[in-house]
């Protein structure tokens, strides 16, 4: 060996111990090295806000509706304003249903799920039963193991008619685009409310399956069939609205955030 080699290889384990003379002392952020003064990387108490529709589309089993799920919100990451509305309309005109629309203020209870209270209000209107309703509302929205999301309430209304509904999705993705969503619903209710075809005990049961394509991450349309049951006194008062207590749905819409 010569004698640079020996040099080098003599030096070696104290250019280890001391590391690049280039590395910082202290690392960036706001823990126990941080620099004092420094901002920090994400305020989030700051506000923003965001429009998100996760259903726009025309749905058909024999009769063509078009149906709406959106929600929007407004606020930090610990409080917002809430609202939302679902629900679907007869293209020909033959009335629909306001499923909700809801106004609810929105707290962080735990990682990724929110306590949410408000009022809102639903109504049934075509040439069949017209009627609505308002309700007070409380409920819980979040992101369950698995990263299924779920959407579950309970509302009362006038005259002590309590419902409770669930909503859970779940974003299988095949590609960077391409997703597959399976979709479950459920509502139930203390009392009947025959203006709004509403029985007591289980209402109905909805199971759907949409793929869809993100063309951009805001926008993306997407196919899909949904089944739909009704059941009990809920099932009697849809028969006899000349309705079927279960019916299969073509859909197709679109998919779309700002």
């Amino acid at each position: 060996m010569n004698k640079l080699a020996r040099v080098l290889a003599a030096a070696a384990p104290l250019v280890v111990l001391a590391g690049p003379a280039t590395v910082p002392a202290r690392a960036a952020g706001t823990g126990p090295q941080s620099q004092p003064g420094w901002p920090l990387p994400v305020d989030d108490s700051l506000p923003y806000g965001k429009v998100m529709i996760d259903r726009l589309e025309v749905a058909s089993d024999g009769e063509t509706r078009m149906v709406w799920d959106a929600q929007a919100w407004y606020g930090d990451d610990y409080r917002r304003l809430w609202i939302e509305t679902e629900g679907a309309s007869a293209v020909d005109g033959g009335g629909g249903e306001l499923e909700n629309l809801d106004l609810q203020y929105s707290r962080l209870v735990a990682p990724f799920w929110d306590l949410q209270a408000g009022v809102g209000y639903r109504r049934l209107y075509g040439p069949g039963p017209d009627d609505s309703q308002v309700y007070g509302l409380v409920g819980v929205q979040g992101l369950a193991p698995y990263l299924f999301e779920v959407d579950a309430n309970l509302r009362l209304g006038s005259g002590g008619d309590l419902r409770a509904d669930l909503e859970a999705e779940y974003d299988a993705r095949f590609t960077q685009r391409l997703y597959l969503q399976p979709r479950l619903s459920a509502a139930a209710s203390v009392k009947s409310a025959p203006g709004l075809e509403q029985g007591a005990g289980l209402n109905t049961v909805a199971l759907g399956l949409r793929l869809r394509y993100e063309i951009r991450r805001e926008f993306a349309p997407y196919v899909g069939v949904e089944w739909q049951r009704f059941f009990g006194g809920t099932g009697d008062l849809v028969e006899a609205a000349g309705d079927a207590r279960a019916e299969v749905s073509l859909v197709a819409g679109v998919r779309a955030w700002f």
